[in-house]
C-alpha cells in the first residue's frame, strides 16, 4: 500500500460499477463530439441529428471502410482461456481517420443458448473512468443469470486510453494518480476547513504537465464520444444489428452517450447508478458530497442501534466522532512497518469505500480497529483499487474532456465554494471541495460540455437509480430517465452503489426481463 496521501481518494470518478466488493477495486472518490457521420464538432448530443438521414446499421461512415471491413479473431485469452480475446483498429481521430490509429482490447464471453435464444452481444462497461471493462466481465460473468447468459454473447471493450487497449501514459512523474486524489491537507492548513487549495492546483498543473509531454497525442481523442463511436465500430464489426448494452456508473454516460449520438441503432440498454449530463463538474463534486453525506447518516443510523457502535450510541454522535478519529490520524498517522502509513485521508478512503459497497459490518470493524492502532480493515479498504488495474492518467485524460465530470475552478473559485459544500456534508464536503482543481491546467478544453441528452427516436432506455447511492446520487437516475425520450426509471429503495447484480432479486428480475424478453417494468416501479 502507498503512503496514505496517495491513497486517500474521493472523486466523481470512477464512478463505480456493479457493488465491486467482490471485485474490491471500489476507488470511492470517483467521466465525445458527434457520430462518425454527424454534425461539426461541438454539437451537443440530443440536439439536432447526430446520424444523418437515411442511415443504417450498415452504413459506413465516409474514411472509415477500412476501419469498418476488419474481421474479428477471436483465440482463447491467455489469462481466461474460458473468455475469447481480440484487438481490433479504431481512428485516433474520427474526424481525420487518415492522422492514424490505436488499437482497442476486447474480451468475449459465448452465450450459452443456440437458435432463438440467443439474441446478439450484450456490451458490459463496468464504470470508471480509467476502470478496465475486460478484467472486470472476466470476475463479474458468472454474476448473470442463466436467462441472460443464455441469451447473449458476453462482450467487453477496454476503453481507449485504459487498460489492454492503447493506454495514456503520463510516465513516472504522476505515479498513476491524479492531481484530484493527492490532498495535501493537514494541520496548519490554510483554509478554516482544512484543504490547500494552492498545494491541490499546483499538483494539477504538475499533472497537466507530465500528461502533456507524455501522451499529448492521445489527450484530445480520449473523451467519452470517442469511446462511444468506438462502441458503435465494435457493433458493426460484431454484425450486430442493435447495440445492446450493460452500463454501470461512468458506463452509463458513456451509453448515454451513444444514444445520443445513435439513437437508431440503440438496442436493449440498461444503465445503473445513472449519472446526469446537465451538472457540470462542480454541482456534479456538490451532489456527490450529499450523496455521501446521505449514505454515512443512513450507515450510522444502522450502526448506532447496534451494541458497541465505534461511533457512539446515535447518528448525531456518530459524525463527530468519525471527525474525531480522522484528526487523531492526521495529528498522529499510524505507521505499520516500512512503507504503510495511515493517516485521516485513509480513513476517509476506507469509509467511502465501505459506503460504495455497501459494507457495513466491514467498516464497523475499521471504525473499531482503528481505534485500537490496528489499521488491517482500514487498509484493505483504502486500497482495494490498486490491484484492479485502474489507471489514474487515464481518469484525468478523460474526465478533463467532460464538462459534466470536470472541475476547472482556481484556488480562489473553490475556496469560496467550500462553505455550501461542508453545509451539503459536514462529513465529506471538504474532500470534495478538494477536486475542484482538478482539470484547472489541463492542456485540453473539454469537448463534450455539460447538456441533455435526449436520443429522440431510440427503443426504451432503462434508468435504474437507487435512492442512497453515494457515487451516482438517485436524482441523477431521474434526472437522466427524464431526459431521454424513451427512458424508464426503476428504483432501488437501498443502500449502495448501483443496484443490478447486487442480489436485490426484485432488481435483477426486471433488469433480466427486459434483456431476454424486451419487457419494461411498469412505470413506477420501487424494488426494496
Amino acid at each position: 500500500m502507498k503512503e496514505a496521501r496517495t491513497t486517500g481518494h474521493i472523486s466523481r470518478g470512477p464512478r463505480r460499477g456493479p457493488h465491486h466488493t467482490a471485485l474490491a477495486v471500489l476507488w470511492a472518490c470517483a467521466l465525445l463530439l458527434t457520430g462518425c457521420a454527424a454534425g461539426p464538432p461541438g454539437q451537443r448530443m440530443g440536439h439536432g441529428p447526430a446520424e444523418p438521414p437515411g442511415t443504417t446499421a450498415t452504413t459506413v461512415p465516409p474514411g472509415l471502410a477500412g476501419h469498418y471491413r476488419q474481421k474479428l479473431r477471436w483465440t482463447p485469452c491467455a489469462e481466461q482461456p474460458s473468455f475469447q480475446c481480440t484487438t481490433l483498429r479504431a481512428p485516433l481521430d474520427y474526424a481525420r481517420p487518415e492522422a492514424g490509429d490505436i488499437f482497442l482490447a476486447a474480451t468475449r464471453k459465448k452465450a450459452t443458448g443456440t437458435g432463438a435464444r440467443h439474441i446478439s452481444s450484450l456490451l458490459f462497461n463496468p464504470g470508471g473512468p480509467g476502470e478496465p471493462a475486460i478484467t472486470s466481465l472476466w470476475s463479474f460473468a458468472g454474476a448473470f443469470s442463466p436467462a441472460v447468459r443464455a441469451s447473449y454473447d458476453l462482450v467487453a471493450v477496454d476503453p481507449r486510453g485504459v487498460g489492454s487497449s492503447t493506454p495514456v501514459n503520463c510516465g513516472d512523474d504522476t505515479a498513476g494518480i491524479p492531481a484530484a486524489v493527492r490532498r495535501p491537507r493537514g494541520p496548519g492548513g490554510p483554509d478554516e476547513y482544512g484543504p490547500d487549495f494552492a498545494a491541490a492546483d499546483e499538483a494539477a498543473r504538475e499533472t497537466a504537465t507530465a500528461c502533456e509531454r507524455g501522451a499529448g497525442r492521445l489527450l484530445p481523442h480520449v473523451g467519452t464520444l470517442d469511446s462511444a463511436r468506438d462502441l458503435e465500430l465494435v457493433r458493426a464489426l460484431l454484425g450486430d444489428e442493435r447495440l445492446h448494452y450493460l452500463g454501470f456508473s461512468y458506463g452509463s454516460y458513456l451509453g448515454a452517450s451513444y444514444a445520443g449520438l445513435f439513437p437508431s441503432r440503440v438496442g436493449r440498454m440498461v444503465l445503473d447508478g445513472a449519472v446526469d449530463p446537465t451538472l457540470d463538474g462542480v454541482h456534479s463534486l456538490l451532489g456527490q458530497a450529499r450523496g455521501y453525506q446521505i449514505a454515512w447518516d443512513s450507515f450510522a443510523a444502522d450502526c448506532s442501534a447496534r451494541p458497541a457502535c465505534p461511533v457512539g450510541r446515535s447518528a448525531a454522535e456518530a459524525g463527530p466522532a468519525l471527525d474525531a478519529l480522522v484528526d487523531a490520524l492526521d495529528r498522529a498517522p499510524l505507521r505499520q512497518g516500512k512503507d504503510v502509513v495511515v493517516d485521516g485521508d485513509s480513513l476517509i478512503s476506507a469509509v467511502t469505500t465501505a459506503l460504495m459497497a455497501p459494507a457495513w459490518e466491514k467498516l464497523r470493524a475499521a471504525l473499531r480497529e482503528v481505534r485500537t492502532g490496528d489499521t488491517t480493515t482500514v487498509q484493505e479498504l483504502g486500497g482495494a483499487f490498486e490491484d484492479s488495474g485502474f489507471s489514474g492518467d487515464a481518469y484525468v485524460a478523460i474526465t478533463c474532456l467532460s464538462g459534466s465530470l470536470g472541475a476547472r475552478a482556481t484556488p480562489a473559485q473553490a475556496r469560496a465554494a467550500l462553505p455550501e459544500f461542508v453545509r451539503a456534508s459536514p462529513r465529506f464536503g471538504r474532500y470534495f471541495a478538494d477536486q475542484l482543481s482538478t482539470c484547472a491546467h489541463w492542456p485540453v478544453p473539454a469537448d463534450q460540455p455539460a447538456g441533455p441528452i435526449t436520443a429522440p427516436g431510440a427503443p426504451p432506455i432503462l434508468v435504474v437509480g437507487t435512492t442512497r447511492d453515494p457515487a451516482t446520487p438517485y436524482t441523477e437516475a431521474r434526472a437522466l430517465a427524464r431526459l431521454l425520450s424513451s427512458g424508464r426509471l426503476l428504483t432501488y429503495d437501498g443502500d449502495g452503489h448501483t443496484a443490478y447484480l447486487r442480489s436485490v432479486g426484485c432488481v435483477d428480475d426486471a433488469v433480466d426481463g427486459y434483456l431476454t424478453r424486451g419487457q419494461l417494468p411498469p412505470a413506477g416501479t420501487v424494488c426494496t
